[in-house]
């Protein structure tokens, strides 16, 4: 699923500091200030702990799907073709207890920044272990092979030309207009999301602005310049900014899957999702667990992370001050939501 660019932001904004301290702290490390603690997360946290059981979460997700679904049918009959919604059986697996602890040795060791591998990636929703049945297959193979490609097309949105693709290490925005029914469905989900609502537009942005205008205080500045330098002296030059390591690997990340989408050919097998493979990250995971390891020990020397919090709890506290009615209003409009 894509999450939308608002939402994404609102929650990037909320655990700014998950290299630094993370969403969460391992019980046995050292008892410092955590981006958790932090002034703005700890307003907004009632907000985000929905508290609900295993079970809730699989007839929430459930219903959620249900409601994709339907609209994607809804979308593709106005297009001129049969669509029975696509459910599928999912379960939430609550098997780890390992929390993110990215200023942990052993965590980063294991993990690097999180992003290829990460605590619970194999208990994320799965489908249940009955056999797949895509409920639209004897349909589509009904169909000429034009009429397939016009299926997918509305399905999923046109396959995009050559010179459309973005370049190597080039961030694209995902654009609901251009990937068919459910796209559509998705964007029309997120209409009901307070995340995502124009009435908190300008209430998000300020918090984007904030974390912005962190980075760039002369205190983080003056820190970047030592951690920069630090990380020269260790092998790993060319970064100005202790985000500019993570975000290396986020671009060669992404750089893997537009290779991998720009090598599909166009045809209703390639553009269907069931088709699709994960490119091998095997190289890419060892890569961005040896810079995370360097990054750590930059931190550690620079004495990076007090730095930060040190900037961000300042002017967070500023920030619920000079904006406190506006997140009473969003957090409970959440909590209403939730």
């Amino acid at each position: 699923m894509h999450r939308s660019p608002r939402a994404a932001a609102l929650l990037a904004a909320l655990c700014f500091s998950i290299v630094l301290g993370g969403c969460g702290s391992s019980g046995e490390a050292e008892e410092t200030p955590a981006a958790k603690d932090s002034p703005l997360a700890e307003f907004m946290s009632s907000a985000y702990e929905s508290g609900m059981s295993v079970e809730e979460q699989e007839k929430e997700y459930a219903e959620r799907e249900r409601k994709r679904e339907d609209l994607v049918a809804q979308c593709m009959t106005e297009e001129g073709f049969e669509y029975t919604p696509n459910v599928q059986d999912v379960s939430f697996s609550m098997g780890t207890d390992t929390e993110w602890n990215p200023d942990s040795r052993e965590w980063v060791s294991q993990y690097g920044y999180g992003m290829i591998n990460f605590p619970g990636r194999d208990d994320e929703p799965v489908a249940s272990e009955q056999e797949y049945v895509d409920p639209n297959a004897d349909y589509v193979s009904s169909l000429s092979e034009s009429e397939q490609t016009a299926f997918y097309e509305a399905l999923h949105g046109p396959t995009p030309d050559e010179e459309d693709m973005p370049a190597e290490g080039e961030m694209t925005e995902w654009d609901w207009t251009t990937a068919g029914c459910y796209g559509w469905s998705e964007n029309e989900i997120n209409d009901d999301d307070v995340n995502t609502s124009e009435k908190h537009q300008p209430l998000i942005d300020s918090m984007n602005t904030l974390y912005e205008d962190m980075m760039s205080s002369p205190e983080l500045t003056e820190a970047d310049a030592e951690w920069s330098s630090c990380m020269a002296d260790g092998g790993h030059p060319g970064f100005t900014a202790q985000m500019d390591a993570q975000n290396s690997i986020n671009e060669k990340m992404n750089s893997a899957y537009n290779g991998m989408s720009a090598s599909t050919s166009a045809t209703a097998e390639a553009v269907d999702p069931g088709a699709m493979v994960e490119p091998d990250m095997d190289e890419l995971a060892e890569e961005e667990i040896t810079l995370a390891l360097a990054d750590l020990d930059c931190r550690e020397k620079t004495n990076y992370k007090d730095t930060m919090e040190s900037v961000q709890f300042e002017l967070e506290q500023q920030f619920i001050d000079d904006h406190k009615a506006e997140l009473e209003a969003f957090r409970a409009d959440i909590e209403q939501g939730n």
